[in-house]
């Protein structure tokens, strides 16, 4: 039997540390650590119609392009904030190629970036949506000597949009049939002329490897940033270059400057105001070719304003703008313009971003920007 004197030791001793572990577990805990990303790679057929979505691509609708992907995806786990306010998408690179299985279009090869984000997941199953975009390369462009009938894309390098629904089912714990539904779009963005682009309906069939199905994913509550509600300015400028007509081969620089006032609404998004002024040397040249001798020409240079939203993953950000010309003496377009693009923080003071604009649905110029958040 032990002493009464062993015996309080004990129950002090068992009070002392009751108490320790109770402060210990209300003590806030730290961010746990995220675990490495695992690989997920993929090997898809895909079988598409081309739109006619103009007229003057009618006559290369004839055909059924197919192609070939392979894919290579990392799935999020919470290394970054990010992470978990998006519910942990997927993020990687789609390299496609594409058969048109005709002579006057020839082949497509293309590296797209892209993420992709769950509606349903559950033990075996994966329904997401995938947005991407990157650059391709076109076998035959047009030319007007040798294949003046492309009249989809007139220079070899393009820019490619892709957005897809897809359906991931498991077969066994690594591997998985991958079903689904999308869109492929082409495009110079009127660099070079003619510049119709081409959509590519596609349906999409393939296998996908899943170095693990279901990691560990944590700090799926991160704390909104502390600038969330902040006020910040962007000031930018930008250049491209365009392609008049066919005929002229010449490439006209355009180039503006946007000055902008923003504001994090939340964790996801910022909203901006601004105003820019545009100079687009293509227009002063249509003048020169068309205003009668003797005649003042109007002002090429343009002025707008527009309200913007941002799409904010980290420091990458998908830009979409609708803006309004309130200063157009030559009425070139309509009165209106919109642009779409990605946006990238180097640091916190200094972006670059690649945005394309567009008059009514049509390609005007892509824009290499670069600027600064103050």
């Amino acid at each position: 039997m032990s002493s009464p004197c062993l015996r309080r030791w004990k129950q002090a001793a068992f009070l002392c540390l009751s108490g320790f572990g109770a402060h210990a577990q209300d003590a806030p805990a730290a961010p746990a650590e995220a675990p490495r990303m695992p690989l997920v790679v993929g090997a898809y057929a895909q079988g598409s119609i081309i739109m006619a979505h103009t007229y003057a691509i009618r006559h290369l609708v004839a055909s059924h392009p197919t192609g070939f992907e392979i894919n290579l995806q990392r799935q999020t786990t919470g290394a970054a904030p990010w992470h978990g306010w998006y519910k942990f998408p997927k993020v990687g690179l789609a390299l496609t190629y594409y058969d048109f299985h005709n002579p006057v279009l020839g082949y497509a090869f293309a590296a797209s970036p892209y993420i992709s984000k769950s509606f349903s997941r559950g033990e075996k199953h994966d329904f997401s949506f995938r947005l991407g975009t990157g650059l391709a390369y076109l076998s035959n462009p047009y030319n007007q000597e040798t294949n003046h009938k492309n009249t989809i894309a007139s220079s070899a390098l393009n820019a490619t949009l892709q957005f897809r629904f897809e359906y991931d089912y498991a077969l066994t714990p690594h591997l998985a049939l991958l079903a689904g539904v999308g869109l492929n779009h082409f495009s110079n963005g009127a660099t070079t002329k003619p510049n119709f682009g081409v959509n590519l309906p596609s349906v999409v069939l393939g296998l996908n490897y899943h170095e693990q199905r279901h990691p560990v994913q944590v700090n799926p509550y991160a704390p909104a940033p502390e600038d969330v509600g902040h006020v910040f300015y962007n000031v930018s400028t930008s250049l491209g270059f365009k392609q008049r007509t066919e005929g002229d081969k010449q490439k006209y620089l355009v180039n503006s400057v946007t000055l902008a006032v923003g504001r994090r609404m939340n964790r996801k998004s910022n909203l901006l105001l601004g105003v820019e002024g545009f100079n687009d040397r293509s227009l002063k040249a249509t003048l020169d070719d068309t205003t009668r001798a003797g005649l003042k020409q109007p002002d090429v240079k343009k002025a707008g304003v527009f309200i913007g939203h941002e799409l904010l993953f980290g420091r990458l950000a998908f830009d979409s703008h609708l803006g309004f010309y309130v200063y157009a003496p030559y009425k070139s377009s309509t009165p209106y313009y919109e642009r779409l693009g990605l946006k990238y923080h180097f640091t916190d003071l200094l972006f670059g971003a690649i945005d394309l604009k567009i008059h009514r649905g049509a390609a005007d110029v892509i824009e290499f920007k670069v600027g600064a958040k103050l």
